[in-house]
């Protein structure tokens, strides 16, 4: 693995039968990167997810993630790595602070850095006052930023985060990307999957997945001028209907 890439893939392929979902996609994704995988739903974003997460082995190709085969090493990616989805993985019969003592137990930390880790989050975050609160009776932005923190609170080199803004109110979408900026700049590589073009322009490269394959891969910026368009929704779009640069 090249030292910069915390991600290589290479010709990553995964069928269900006769229906190809992940077909001979390639990229790498660097150390401390924002990097977003956009496509419309059904374009093949899960599938790629869950196979660079070590949950589904693909069928044919190659993939490293920080260091690990996706093929042999899945258990080594799994301890290495944060994961979010759009459900936020919380538990809402458990209160705020059980939910971070049972993900730093889930994650191997030891007794005193997860009191530490514990009370570090409740003021970052500003939810001391609710820490014994019931996750069902908190507003859904406290619960997003909680459910990301937890994902991160073993401080791993990356985080996957698949669709983690979905049916989520816009105002509460751009809180939750400071949250990313925050982790980036503390070197943590974000890996996240949207079907909302807007949030390309927060990401430092993006790719657009159509039907199963990767059609396109570049900074935002470089998009846009690639497809002489106004925003990546319009880029998106051209590629959903064939169109060329």
């Amino acid at each position: 693995m090249h030292n910069d890439n915390i991600i290589e893939v290479s010709g990553l392929t995964r069928k269900f039968g006769n229906f190809t979902a992940v077909d001979h996609i390639t990229f790498e994704v660097k150390r401390g990167e924002i990097f977003g995988f956009l496509g419309a739903n059904g374009a093949g974003k899960t599938t790629a997810i869950r196979m660079l997460t070590g949950l589904l082995i693909p069928s044919t190709g190659q993939a490293t993630v920080a260091g690990f085969d996706v093929f042999t090493q899945t258990e080594s990616i799994k301890k290495n790595i944060g994961y979010m989805s759009q459900k936020f993985s919380l538990y809402s019969d458990l209160t705020v602070v059980e939910n971070i003592r049972f993900y730093g137990g889930i994650y191997g930390l030891r007794s005193r850095d997860i009191r530490r880790k514990t009370d570090e989050l409740l003021e970052r975050l500003g939810l001391a006052d609710v820490r014994n609160r019931l996750i069902d009776d908190l507003p859904l932005g406290w619960k997003q930023k909680l459910a990301f923190s937890t994902a991160v609170i073993h401080e791993p080199a990356i985080v996957f985060m698949d669709e983690p803004t979905g049916g989520v109110d816009p105002i509460t979408r751009r809180q939750f990307w400071d949250l990313i900026y925050e982790a980036s700049d503390r070197g943590t590589t974000i890996f996240v999957t949207t079907h909302y073009m807007d949030e390309a322009e927060y990401c430092d490269r993006v790719t657009i997945m159509v039907d199963g394959r990767i059609d396109a891969l570049d900074t935002p910026g470089g998009l846009k001028k690639k497809y002489g368009a106004e925003d990546i929704d319009e880029v998106f779009v051209k590629l959903a209907r064939g169109g060329v640069a």
